[in-house]
């Protein structure tokens, strides 16, 4: 199998992360600011986007060159074999971006890559007329970094984000990508209990789940790639058919989720069972200075709200408190909560173990870790 030069692409903060999971699937890479490159085959680019939970999506890097004019920018897309990705009926659109380069027009840059394609795909099938696009999608990006531009076809199509059971969600709901990211920063194992008190429409409890099972977290949605005639289907069956066999359907959980409005608490069982997890989950409706447990050595992970709009800042910073006199006599459990509150420590009544800066969209915040007593090792 031909090999590509791979890019997984990241939110700032999650790409060692995403580099670890590159790793896991066999690939060695480079991390670089928001993108992991690698090197791989058709199968790669299967595997990367069943697997890659932390991702945003993967693209293949069909060329990266110095260009300070238009006419470089022009013959040196030109020079890419486009006819090795492209068929006669392709449909592709050119996106752009330019930082800190000369050539910083994103409208002419799109324009003179697209038109180097046609030049190029032109004389290859031997066209004198325009193309009809009316064939499989070919997402092209040209990025301009310090006037390196580098040309990428998405090979993903959705953002990996979307895994296909959200039916529905709450107005500020946690992107999948960001919420598998918090539980795979925790210490958290799929024989402990998981709790996430602020559950909303129940990404990071389903998401916990299928870490839990190892399901493949894109087994249940299509890529754009799939429809591309160079990757054959028997590439797609055989990584769907290695997911199928990876997942643990057997592996027994303890998983709730909690929230104080009902609406979303049925919102989170709908996509549970969109999910396949259902009867894996339990979603409650609950206020968190509620949340009592007899269990030991379990782990919470949640996203309360921030208190950001007008008004609702003192009422959240009360609850912060609320929730530290509940959470904190819970010396065996591990807590960890995103905030962009600054003063959530103090608020809550303890400092946090480790903290951790994450994006969640373009919020700032920060992951507060709170590691409990260690469980007893077992003799054996």
């Amino acid at each position: 199998m031909k090999k590509f030069d791979l890019i997984a692409t990241s939110a700032m903060g999650l790409e060692a992360l995403v580099a670890k999971e590159v790793r896991s699937l066999g690939y060695e890479c480079e991390v670089e600011n928001g993108r992991i490159t690698f090197q791989g085959d058709e199968l790669a680019i299967a595997r990367s986007n069943l697997w890659l939970r932390t991702a945003d999506r993967v693209k293949i890097k069909a060329g990266e060159f110095k260009a300070y004019t238009f006419d470089e920018l022009f013959e040196r897309t030109k020079a890419i074999p486009w006819e090795q990705f492209l068929p006669e009926n392709a449909e592709f659109p050119v996106s752009g971006k330019s930082q800190k380069s000369k050539l910083f027009s994103v409208p002419d840059c799109q324009a003179i890559v697209k038109k180097a394609i046609v030049e190029r795909l032109r004389k290859h099938y031997k066209k004198t007329s325009w193309f009809e696009e009316n064939g499989p999608l070919f997402k092209i990006e040209v990025a301009l970094v310090k006037d390196v531009a580098t040309i990428t076809i998405d090979a993903s199509g959705s953002g990996l984000h979307k895994r296909g059971y959200r039916v529905d969600q709450g107005e500020a709901p946690l992107k999948e990508t960001l919420a598998a990211a918090l539980v795979m920063l925790t210490n958290w194992t799929p024989d402990r209990p998981f709790a996430d008190p602020f559950c909303g429409s129940g990404t990071i409890p389903i998401e916990a789940a299928l870490i839990g099972q190892n399901i493949a977290p894109g087994f249940n949605r299509e890529f754009v790639s799939e429809s591309w005639d160079w990757i054959s289907r028997s590439v797609w069956d055989q990584a769907r058919t290695e997911a199928e066999d990876m997942a643990n359907y057997d592996q027994p959980l303890e998983i709730t989720g909690s929230d104080i409005d009902h609406r979303l608490v049925n919102i989170a069982k709908e996509n549970a069972f969109e999910a396949g997890l259902g009867e894996l989950v339990t979603f409650k409706q609950m206020r968190v200075q509620d949340f009592t447990t007899q269990n030991q050595y379990g782990v919470i992970v949640s996203n309360p709200p921030y208190g950001e709009r007008l008004g609702e800042k003192s009422a959240v910073e009360q609850m912060y408190k609320e929730m530290g006199k509940v959470l904190i006599p819970l010396d065996t459990w591990s807590v960890y909560i995103m905030t962009s509150n600054e003063d959530f420590e103090k608020f809550y009544g303890k400092p946090a173990t480790k903290k951790r800066k994450l994006f969640n969209g373009f919020i700032r915040t920060d992951y507060y870790q709170y590691w409990g007593k260690r469980p007893p090792r077992e003799n054996k």
